[in-house]
């Protein structure tokens, strides 16, 4: 099977532990692991464990996906609660994988914007690929668009861009003129004409946060597209870069039950108390990546100096794109992908 399954953390309430009994309910919770993973056991899992006075198991597995499908198939689920792309949660729903969720037992996701849930989801956190550049290189005259990184000429250098369509898609159209609220349904053939063009200036396509945050960090790119939380820890630690919101995209990470999760009534539970704005409003302090439910931004822990930081803050998300996962589960978006395939190795 292709994961790892580990129970790398327990997370019980303060009250049971007290009282030196286990807890009766508890899920399986499953992230991506590394620093997100331990950075949302502080802000999220500790506190909903305690909130609730249920016992939290965490797994991890960068791409859920396979295993999503390996358990529902096999009727042997041992994930409840999935934090994951939304476009996994969709398609699995679309395909019998994952469960409807009923928001009338979810009531801190009423006040979230409708393109923030489908029926299967709902958005968790929030973090943007944006337009990170190096300083000392473009000092006065940086990059501001991605009309400007497809400007080889009046902004000449060493670029990078994600191994993946997804946003690099869009940067295309947008370089190509396309109107921000005009992009989808994607005009895809557009897209990759447009990327055919730089193409050659493009030195490293990379495949990981890692690999994107190294680039920057030993000046071997002079601009790129990157997560907001990487390019925040390479300037954190004192390189030269800069990048803005503006013309960013923003995403992320939904969560969904999965069917037949063996403990579905305390992963509905945990889903809504994740979404509580106080406990929401614990991100920014230990990470980069903003909280999904807005009214986290109306809780006074978060702020003014943080929350400009944050992707999904208020002033921050109207200068981006929100990426649509509706199209990208669709057969639409499943075709871009394989595209991509034969359009790296040409």
């Amino acid at each position: 099977m292709a994961y790892r399954l580990s129970i790398i953390a327990l997370s019980v309430s303060a009250a049971v532990f007290l009282a030196g009994t286990a807890s009766a309910e508890q899920i399986t919770f499953v992230s991506q692991g590394g620093a997100y993973q331990e950075a949302q056991t502080q802000a999220i899992l500790d506190p909903v464990a305690e909130l609730l006075g249920i016992t939290i198991n965490q797994d991890s597995a960068p791409d859920a996906w396979p295993v999503i499908k390996t358990q529902t198939a096999s009727g042997k689920v041992i994930w409840d609660v999935v934090d994951t792309p939304a476009k996994d949660c969709i398609r699995g729903g679309e395909q019998g994988m994952i469960e409807k969720l009923d928001f009338s037992k979810i009531p801190n996701a009423e006040k979230m914007p409708a393109e923030y849930k489908s029926p299967y989801s709902v958005a968790y956190e929030f973090y943007s690929s944006v337009l990170a550049y190096n300083k000392d290189k473009f000092g006065d005259n940086a990059p501001k668009s991605w009309a400007d990184f497809w400007d080889v000429k009046k902004f000449p250098g060493t670029r990078a861009l994600r191994n993946h369509p997804l946003a690099t898609l869009e940067a295309a159209l947008l370089a190509d003129g396309v109107p921000a609220d005009k992009l989808y349904p994607l005009d895809v053939d557009r897209a990759f004409k447009k990327l055919e063009e730089i193409k050659p200036h493009v030195a490293v396509w990379w495949t990981s946060g890692a690999q994107s945050a190294q680039l920057l960090a030993d000046g071997e790119v002079d601009m790129e597209m990157a997560w907001n939380g990487r390019v925040a820890a390479v300037v954190k630690e004192g390189a030269p870069i800069g990048y803005s919101f503006n013309e960013g995209f923003l995403q992320y990470t939904s969560l969904c039950v999965l069917k037949g999760a063996p403990n579905q009534e305390t992963a509905v539970k945990f889903v809504n108390a994740a979404l509580t704005p106080d406990i929401q409003a614990n991100f920014p302090t230990y990470i980069d990546y903003g909280p999904a439910n807005p009214e986290a931004y109306k809780t006074g822990k978060i702020s003014a100096e943080r929350a400009a930081e944050m992707p999904s803050s208020p002033e921050n998300a109207k200068l981006q794109v929100l990426v649509s996962d509706e199209w990208w589960s669709s057969p639409a978006g499943e075709d871009a992908q394989k595209r991509w395939a034969a359009f790296i190795q040409q």
